[in-house]
């Protein structure tokens, strides 16, 4: 192999690895409020107050409507990799049955816990259709109009 195709291959190689380190994205998600407002909650404030001060929550728990939680992250993604989160903050305000301010908590990225998300299938229990009755099955199922009483046929 001549030098002249060895310095091209090697340009190319250069291009694209330059092309592809340039596509970095980082994205900020939900909207955390200032360490200032933060501070100026209360044990004893009522959920208005708490809206006045810092705002409405970025999630309300839904079986328990009183505890609201406050949410922000940064995530890193460069071209086609994994993304990466960087960062993560959360505010989780637990009130007491009057709406009055309870508990606060703040959790960050460091004292968070990561869950792997599991590619296992749970195998359902009964008939496995084959080819023919997935793709055919239906054929002749369709009635248009509602049988009211199938005895009178």
């Amino acid at each position: 192999m001549s030098i002249n195709k060895i310095c091209f291959i090697c340009g190319l190689c250069v291009m694209f690895a330059s092309a592809c380190s340039s596509d970095m994205f980082v994205s900020n998600n939900g909207n955390m409020p200032s360490d200032e407002r933060i501070s100026q909650i209360r044990q004893g404030n009522t959920k208005q107050e708490v809206i006045n001060i810092i705002g409405a929550p970025s999630s309300v728990v839904s079986l328990d409507q009183n505890t609201w939680i406050y949410m922000s992250s940064e995530i890193k993604r460069v071209a086609f990799m994994e993304p990466k989160e960087v960062s993560r903050d959360i505010l989780t305000i637990e009130f007491s049955q009057d709406g009055k301010v309870e508990n606060m908590q703040r959790l960050t990225k460091k004292n968070g816990k990561e869950i792997s998300v599991s590619t296992d299938a749970t195998k359902s229990m009964g008939h496995t259709p084959g080819f023919f009755e997935k793709f055919f099955g239906g054929v002749g199922g369709y009635s248009p109009f509602p049988i009211s009483n199938p005895q009178n046929l």
